[in-house]
């Protein structure tokens, strides 16, 4: 068992200030990043937004990510269970904390399955995400309290990471659980191009 302020300290993380009553927002890096990646962007769209940016605790060769995997789309499972524990605790902490009523999820590949992973078990906590060339190499379990949930998915078209397959597979399982999803493809791989960008923004600010 863990206390609140176990919880509340599980990452280091980055945190800026917002007003009260203004949305939440959780980001999380991609493989190498940090949470520097992309803690500034949430307020470009929503000025005055209160934003946390958890640094993923594994170390893969130097590169910083959220939980363990045994080859590249091989996770391994009982690591990321564990992790997901971890951060489902972390970000509800933080939630209570601040007491936002608007809790929006911003992941990016790595950062994005671990985000995935904790609404899989956790639906309450977020009602915002933003899936960012999420792979899931699985078939979740149903969840219904996914339904009503602002979903948007984006992701390349030939991205070698996480094949379109799987992606649409992703985007046929949040749509079966009653989220509202959104998806924006590019014609491209594994990075983020402007059109994603621009769905993002837009997300963000609906």
């Amino acid at each position: 068992m863990t206390d609140a302020k176990d919880d509340l300290n599980a990452y280091t993380f980055a945190e800026t200030t917002g007003a009260p009553g203004a949305p939440l927002v959780f980001t999380f890096h991609g493989t190498g990043g940090s949470e520097a990646q992309f803690h500034d962007f949430p307020r470009q769209v929503l000025p005055g937004a209160h934003v946390i940016s958890a640094r993923g605790d594994v170390s893969e060769m130097g590169a910083l990510r959220y939980f363990r995997r045994k080859a590249e789309g091989v996770y391994d499972m009982e690591d990321l269970y564990r992790r997901t524990t971890r951060m489902a605790a972390f970000v509800a902490a933080h939630k209570a904390r601040l007491g936002a009523g608007r809790v929006i999820g911003l992941g990016y590949s790595n950062g994005a399955n671990i985000m995935a992973a904790v609404a899989f078990r956790h639906p309450e906590l977020f009602t915002d995400m933003a899936l960012l060339h999420a792979l899931i190499p699985w078939t979740p379990d149903p969840q219904p309290g996914l339904a009503g949930t602002r979903v948007l998915l984006s992701a390349g078209e030939r991205d070698p990471i996480c094949p379109k397959p799987q992606t649409q597979a992703l985007i046929d399982w949040f749509g079966a659980q009653g989220a509202e999803v959104t998806t924006q493809w590019h014609p491209g791989g594994h990075e983020i191009a402007q059109p994603e960008v621009d769905a993002l923004a837009r997300f963000l600010a609906g």
